[in-house]
């Protein structure tokens, strides 16, 4: 059945050229002067696209708009000449696209095709939302999708890396052959060069049979390389070769393998400055960011919000089977107003468990975890440059962050000046808390003899990692994986903070 495109008749004549356009074009239309008309219209199956003729600033439009959004309906809007920019006036109203008039039959439904197709992405995806930001990922995946040059994502956990990379694949010629993913960081240095390129019997301790790595495997397809910038320096010449020869060898190999892979990348810090800091090699990068994607982090498009919440209820309310009514406004407002460092995921999950556990069968203000309600921020690791133009959220949230920052600050110091002032507080890594007389403080570098770290007024945040660091080996006898446990970091990680403050 072709899809349905519903047009309103605000503008009466440009209504019926337009509709004319439309079927000629091959698809089912219906006129309609009302959101009576609307419903009537759509006899409970959604649109594919409603096309506003005119009376944008009605609130018969806007409630239709609303109700579109609400449903993930696109929608094309028709601007009348105006002095005003129309780009501005299309973004204010929350339209999907808009054209000036007067337009071209033809041009309308060229767009209203590309609009219907979008939304197919979109359901075949899983990448949903509104924004401009999340249309513009989508317009880079259609454009991504038919060559085999390389592609280099870049984003926080959680903004749904691996779903662009497998949409990517699954739009391309090579969506029948295998798609095969590895994450970098999920590996240890000593393994990931076999995960990878895979290894020949008794090339080491235990390699009892030949084993194909992920590049053999993924002949012909596509590999998914997560979090990349954490590969160590060999791996990284591994990976340059293959991208440059289509060759490598396996792990006490002495025979090139040729292999046909398109490779996908993607990582949450930003590879520029491991570049510049030496742990990632420049070459290795520019073959990588051949074609860059930018997926922003969830508190940049909070318009997507409310679509995502209603979409993970309905989809979480049929895997548990539960007669769910939805949320409330509060509570939309809540999730709405959220920072959600861990993103989609985070949201994600968090809808889930709301939905398994909320006793009303509807998610109420209540329902929430506290955090989420009272806003209970962290920084994210990394705050992406954005485009110019791409608006000012980006430094909304910092200032807000700052002021935030400042108000704990001042209260901080207010607690230390009415504490008496011989005693300071002591912080002991792998031990126990306690108070230090004001006259004895140690360099605030060394830890004392007993293990204790102590903080010093003065100190950075280095310092203090570094003497921690120092602490924990000393605590574990010079053992590195257990001073990593101790401090709860990986083993890789410790090695890099070793090289960074030169620790012996």
């Amino acid at each position: 059945m072709p899809d349905r495109v519903i047009v309103t008749t605000d503008d009466l004549e440009t209504a019926v050229r337009v509709n004319a356009g439309l079927e000629a074009g091959g698809l089912d239309t219906a006129m309609v002067s009302s959101l009576d008309d609307v419903r009537q219209a759509v006899s409970g199956k959604e649109p594919a696209a409603i096309i506003l003729t005119g009376g944008l600033h009605e609130a018969t439009a806007q409630r239709l708009l609303a109700a579109a959004r609400e449903h993930a309906v696109s929608t094309l809007g028709l601007v009348e000449p105006t002095d005003e920019d129309p780009n501005q006036i299309g973004r204010e109203l929350g339209l999907t696209a808009w054209l000036v008039k007067p337009v071209d039959p033809n041009e309308v439904t060229a767009t209203a095709r590309r609009l219907i197709d979008r939304r197919r992405l979109q359901h075949r995806t899983g990448i949903l939302g509104e924004s401009a930001a999340i249309q513009e990922v989508l317009v880079k995946i259609e454009q991504m999708a038919p060559v085999t040059s390389t592609v280099l994502i870049e984003g926080e956990s959680g903004t749904g890396k691996e779903l662009v990379a497998r949409a990517i694949h699954d739009l391309s010629p090579r969506h029948g052959k295998a798609f095969i993913a590895v994450n970098c960081a999920a590996l240890p240095d000593t393994l990931l060069e076999s995960e990878l390129f895979g290894h020949e019997k008794g090339a080491f301790t235990g390699a009892a049979e030949r084993r194909l790595g992920r590049f053999e495997l993924a002949n012909g397809g596509t590999i998914f390389l997560d979090e990349v910038g954490e590969c160590p320096p060999a791996t990284q010449v591994k990976l340059l070769r293959v991208l440059e020869d289509k060759s490598f060898f396996r792990v006490g190999g002495t025979q090139p393998i040729q292999v046909d892979v398109r490779v996908i990348a993607a990582t949450n810090q930003s590879l520029k400055e491991r570049v510049a800091s030496g742990t990632f090699r420049d070459d290795l990068f520019y073959r990588l960011n051949v074609l860059s994607i930018y997926l922003p982090p969830l508190r940049e498009r909070r318009s997507d919000i409310p679509l995502l919440v209603r979409t993970f209820i309905a989809e979480f309310g049929k895997t548990h089977d539960k007669q769910f009514k939805g949320i409330t406004p509060d509570a939309l407002q809540i999730l709405v107003d959220a920072d959600w460092p861990g993103n989609v995921r985070q949201l994600r999950n968090l809808i889930e468990s709301m939905v398994v556990l909320a006793p009303a069968g509807e998610i109420r203000a209540s329902d929430i975890p506290r955090d989420i309600r009272e806003r209970t921020r962290t920084l994210p690791v990394r705050i992406p440059h954005k485009e110019p133009g791409a608006g000012n959220q980006e430094l909304e949230f910092i200032f807000r962050t700052l002021v935030e920052l400042k108000i704990q600050l001042e209260a901080l110091r207010r607690r230390i000046e009415d504490r008496p002032a011989e005693r300071v507080e002591v912080i002991e890594v792998g031990g126990h808390v306690s108070p230090t007389p004001s006259s004895r403080l140690p360099d605030p570098l060394v830890p004392e003899p007993d293990g204790p770290v102590i903080y010093k007024a003065g100190m950075s945040m280095s310092d203090v990692e570094k003497a921690a660091i120092d602490a924990a080996l000393k605590e574990t006898h010079g053992n590195r994986r257990k001073a990593a446990e101790t401090l709860g970091i990986g083993e890789r990680t410790l090695y890099r903070k070793l090289k960074e403050y030169a620790i012996d």
